[in-house]
């Protein structure tokens, strides 16, 4: 086994899920991420926790069986039941076919996500990481090397996690005790939002691994503007581009992409908390250095703004304040690096991917 499998199973035991004994974990995996899996079950024999396997997440060719031939879904009990019991939860993206869901209906697929809410409201509720393992389709798709991308991963996901949040945390006392955000780029994005009273978190490599942005809630009703998505979604195995989105009052009142807008209209009408903003991120991971059409990884990119319509996280909606509520999150990307900037309270706070804290910045 690389022995970079044994360390990206210890990140994840050791910082990110602070694995105990007598911990019962759920482990979310496709069988191509097989030998991370069992790291994962060395580590917890060793700790005294107790795994289980299952093969759960949107994609994969039996779950294609299942939404082809059905249209009506509801809560699968027993599934629930073992999401209340479970103390920790792993996912673990990793395909055979990126592409395997590109052929179920988009109404079927929302259908289902809708039913699936509390399965994943519970899972949220619990100690929870999300990685990544360097699968050979996940490579091609990055259009990379399978060598390439196993590089890629390991280094994006093992390295000094202290390090990441001690520099991401500037950045976290700019928004945390803020009340308006402008994102402006180019001439095609200038978007205000209020995140007042809501809590901006940092995300170095716990629940999201690779970790690498700061993120928070706007305040649903407070979005106006419009925004252009420079960078591609990869949603369902479909590429969508150039996402145009414009708000008023907090909700998307118009809407546009160049590619696929049938899968963007299906998202946003998934139903009333869809069509409003639920997170606001901010990308920080210089060493994620190119787009792969991996959100996990493509959203932590230094020089980037990302965005996700529908569920605003439970811990970034402060007491008091609205929670945006979706059986949908979908996050889209803005390039940040040219002709740019990001307005806090009024004061530019970076400009063309240069945060004011760091060596370069021109206010």
């Amino acid at each position: 086994m690389d022995p970079r499998i044994r360390e990206h199973a210890e990140v994840i035991v050791d910082h990110s899920i602070d694995l105990s004994e007598g911990d019962d974990i759920v482990i979310d995996a496709h069988p191509v991420a097989e030998d991370l899996v069992v790291a994962l079950h060395e580590l917890a024999a060793d700790r005294g926790a107790n795994p289980l396997v299952v093969q759960e997440r949107l994609g994969e060719r039996f779950q294609r069986a299942f939404l082809r031939n059905r249209d009506e879904f509801e809560t699968p009990g027993h599934l629930e039941a073992l999401y209340e019991a479970m103390d920790a939860y792993i996912a673990i993206r990793g395909n055979e076919n990126v592409t395997e869901a590109s052929d179920v209906d988009p109404e079927t697929t929302a259908a289902y996500q809708q039913a699936q809410q509390p399965l994943l409201e519970e899972r949220l509720s619990k100690t929870w990481c999300l990685t990544q393992y360097p699968a050979s389709a996940n490579a091609q798709l990055a259009q990379m090397s399978t060598e390439g991308y196993e590089n890629f991963v390991w280094d994006a996901v093992n390295k000094d996690w202290d390090a990441v949040r001690e520099h991401q945390s500037q950045m976290v006392d700019v928004l945390d005790p803020a009340d308006e955000v402008r994102i402006v780029s180019g001439d095609t994005t200038d978007l205000t939002m209020s995140i007042a009273g809501n809590v901006t978190l940092n995300d170095y490599g716990e629940k999201n691994l690779p970790g690498g942005e700061v993120f928070t809630a706007p305040v649903p009703d407070s979005v106006e503007g419009e925004v252009l998505f420079d960078k591609p979604l990869y949603h369902q195995g479909r590429e969508v581009t150039g996402v145009f989105l414009r708000f008023e009052n907090g909700e998307v009142v118009d809407h546009s992409a160049e590619k696929n807008e049938d899968l963007l209209t299906e998202v946003l009408e998934t139903d009333a908390g869809a069509s409003r903003l639920g997170e606001l991120g901010i990308g920080m991971n210089r060493d994620i250095d190119q787009f792969t059409y991996n959100m996990l990884f493509d959203e932590k990119m230094g020089d980037t703004v990302h965005m996700a319509v529908g569920r605003a996280y439970d811990e970034t909606v402060g007491e008091g304040n609205e929670q945006n509520d979706s059986a949908v999150h979908v996050d889209m990307i803005v390039d940040m690096s040219e002709d740019s900037y990001i307005e806090v309270d009024g004061d530019v706070v970076q400009r063309d991917g240069t945060f004011r804290f760091e060596d370069g910045f021109e206010a």
